[in-house]
């Protein structure tokens, strides 16, 4: 059964550890914009909630871009940017609907959660236990429902 990141979001403090966790894993530097899990927060409460890329079974991001650079791992089933081809153009970005697609302003080129090849950081990091990598079934589909309602229906 394969594995997901999944995501309570009434555990999650808002923190941003496991920004700064990805971003030292992914890139060697300490900046969460460059991140492949970013944390949004609504100024007119205190809750927060992470979002990353959920690697749906038919990814917008790959049917806009515009050179083909993303595409379905058959190894993983992971869908993932191939930065080499990445022309830094951004519409996987805006077409996200989960907000999952991150871009790196540096290098301008698009990010995605790869899970760390099966051992994600941000679970190890993340101090509540909001983060949980967890084989797949539905009840962790509902979760993701769940969470993707709480984030659209505000």
């Amino acid at each position: 059964m394969a594995k997901v990141l999944v995501l309570d979001s009434e555990r999650c403090l808002g923190c941003k550890l496991c920004e700064i966790v990805c971003s030292v894993k992914k890139e060697r530097v300490s900046d969460p914009s460059r991140s492949r899990i970013r944390v949004l927060r609504w100024e007119r409460g205190q809750e927060a909630l992470p979002v990353f890329c959920q690697h749906c079974e038919e990814p917008l991001c790959a049917l806009v871009c515009p050179v083909d650079a993303i595409k379905r791992e058959e190894s993983t089933g992971l869908v993932v940017p191939d930065r080499e081809i990445c022309v830094g153009c951004g519409g996987c970005v805006s077409i996200c609907p989960m907000l999952g697609a991150g871009f790196d302003n540096r290098e301008h080129k698009a990010l995605r959660c790869d899970l760390c090849q099966g051992d994600p950081a941000c679970v190890k990091c993340c101090p509540t236990g909001a983060l949980r990598y967890v084989d797949s079934d539905q009840s962790q589909i509902d979760r993701k429902r769940a969470a993707a309602r709480k984030l659209y229906l505000r």
